[in-house]
């Protein structure tokens, strides 16, 4: 997409239709609710599946013993069939050799030769379904359950690609209906999947259309914190639900109940000026402003349809933004160990000791204040040495978990929720800065590298646990060290509090109205989308990162 570079004169006016309109009125408040909801059935998504494949004992089954012995008890089964490890336990992953031998000398001599489970597992009777009983996720196919998590990751990816450059076709509105749909539609198509190769594909979609629903975000805290609620919600749902078909129905299933936003929903009345329905973008524009009960000026109303909504003219200026590239690496390299120690973290749920169930409820209790703590660290702090502070922190408590002995559960959970805090306050950080580190000419770009370097970290996060079977320590070792290095990165960039944005770079446009402190619209950085801050459209009021500008085609918080 290009960036757009508007005259001061057509800031102007959109500002003033924005001031007729309302800045942050009813229809607003309205949509901005409207896109938050969908954020409870994301993290349903996004983490299910580590309650889907909880630990189970299991053993191989050894069935052709009963051929020869049919009244064996099972202990005498087991006994004769598995061999037992340095513990003394029976071995889960290796069973003796069958043998075409009677009963009586296999009593007497004993079986030595051992192999790999090639009759399957079997598991306790009295377990619920799961992912991990179902499709025989253990031993040699464990490996199943993070390469699944990855490809759910990578259909986030996919997503991104697609659905970014559909909304710009097709408009906003459509792209998150569709996205509801598929979420919808495959959520609970995977509760009957009979393969769990389906499984995997329909995660994928399902990951995909979680991307199409995250771009249209317009309040980035608040969605974060919608986001932190969604994962107490799992909590909860997972410890009453343990049938893993019925959990994923539970899950997604409601999100059918959004499908009045077909009704209700508008499409972005930028976006049908860009696409010359003019008329229809003044309906909505009207529409609006009847809600917040204000009335558009019929002669103001008429300049929507020759103002500069955005233009290619920046383009004879990208040249002379090319200075600005050198922030682009130091950008990616933090905001990739960012996502990487956070997805490292959240997904590691399953091995702190304690109870998952209370843990993830911590984890996601625990990341409201820290998304809301960014505000004051924002303002008080500066964006760099808060970036810089929190993922450094985040890595020093990874680090430290490495060391934790494992018959210490309680210091290695309060340790985790410790690094989930720093890890999900500077995931926001993250967005107020790397957008003011960019001019306007290549902000979207810069941005949008930045958010792409954070899919790829989610989509290794999973397969970088793999690394654990040789020693378990490795895959920590490597969250909390990755955070350290992009901390370090991050005091080779510029301080952004209280200077002006750079909207551009050369002749031209003139600059925005910027201020140099604080923007009135917004306490979240100093308003990541104002107008008024140099940015894309935004509605003014909340205090809390509100923005059109996500609906007019941005990424997605989460």
């Amino acid at each position: 997409m290009l960036i757009q570079c508007t005259s001061h004169r057509s800031v102007g006016k959109r500002r003033s239709i924005q001031v007729a309109v309302g800045d942050f009125g009813p229809f607003q408040k309205c949509l901005v609710l409207l896109t938050l909801f969908p954020c409870l059935s994301v993290a349903f998504h996004q983490f299910c599946q580590l309650f889907m494949v909880p630990h189970v004992p299991h053993h191989c089954d050894t069935h052709w013993i009963r051929a020869i012995g049919p009244n064996l008890t099972e202990e005498e089964q087991l006994n004769l069939t598995l061999p037992r490890d340095a513990d003394g336990a029976y071995e889960q992953c290796s069973m003796y050799s069958p043998v075409e031998w009677d009963l009586g000398s296999i009593m007497v001599y004993g079986l030595n030769a051992t192999e790999k489970c090639s009759s399957g597992w079997v598991y306790p009777s009295a377990q619920q379904p799961s992912l991990l009983t179902e499709f025989d996720l253990v031993c040699e196919r464990k490996y199943l359950n993070d390469i699944s998590q990855s490809i759910y990751m990578l259909g986030l990816f996919l997503g991104s690609m697609i659905f970014g450059p559909l909304s710009d076709r097709i408009g906003r509105r459509p792209v998150i209906l569709i996205s509801i749909f598929l979420q919808g539609l495959f959520g609970v198509g995977i509760a009957f999947v009979p393969h769990f190769y389906v499984y995997v594909a329909f995660r994928c979609v399902v990951g995909a259309s979680v991307s199409g629903i995250t771009m249209t975000i317009l309040a980035v805290l608040i969605s974060h914190c919608f986001f932190a609620i969604g994962q107490m919600i799992l909590a909860g749902l997972s410890y009453g639900i343990r049938n893993w078909r019925l959990l994923e129905i539970a899950g997604s299933a409601p999100v059918f109940a959004l499908f009045f936003y077909i009704w209700v929903l508008p499409e972005s009345a930028r976006w049908l000026v860009t696409k010359g329905r003019i008329e229809e973008a003044k309906k909505v524009l009207q529409k609006a402003a009847s809600i917040n009960k204000r009335t558009i000026p019929p002669a103001l109303l008429e300049q929507v349809a020759v103002m500069t909504w955005g233009t290619a003219c920046c383009l004879q200026r990208l040249p002379s933004a090319l200075g600005f590239v050198c922030s682009v690496p130091p950008c990616m390299a933090f905001r990739f160990v960012n996502s990487l120690v956070y997805y490292g973290l959240s997904l590691n749920v399953t091995n702190f000791g304690l109870d998952i169930y209370l843990t993830q409820l911590a984890f996601g209790a625990v990341e409201i204040p820290a998304r809301v703590s960014c505000i004051f660290m924002l303002q008080w702090f500066g964006r760099k040495k808060s970036q810089a502070v929190l993922l450094l922190l985040s890595g020093l408590v990874c680090l430290i978990i490495t060391v934790i002995p494992e018959d210490q559960p309680v210091a290695t959970t309060v340790l985790a929720i410790i690094g989930k805090f720093t890890a999900s306050a500077s995931f926001s950080t993250s967005y107020v800065y790397t957008a003011e580190l960019f001019p306007t000419v290549i902000r979207q770009t810069g941005v949008g590298l930045c958010s792409m370097s954070a899919r790829v970290a989610g989509i290794m996060a999973p397969l970088i646990r793999l690394l654990g079977q040789y020693h378990q320590a490795i895959p920590m070792a490597i969250f909390g060290s990755a955070p350290v290095v992009g901390g370090l990165l991050c005091f080779l960039l510029p301080e952004t509090r209280g200077t002006d944005l750079v909207d551009n770079t050369g002749d031209g446009c003139p600059p925005a109205e910027v201020g140099t402190q604080r923007c009135p619209c917004c306490l979240f950085g100093r308003d990541m989308w104002c107008q008024s801050c140099g940015r894309p459209s935004a509605w003014h009021g909340l205090g809390l990162g509100v923005s059109l500008r996500a609906y007019s085609g941005g990424a997605g918080p989460l």
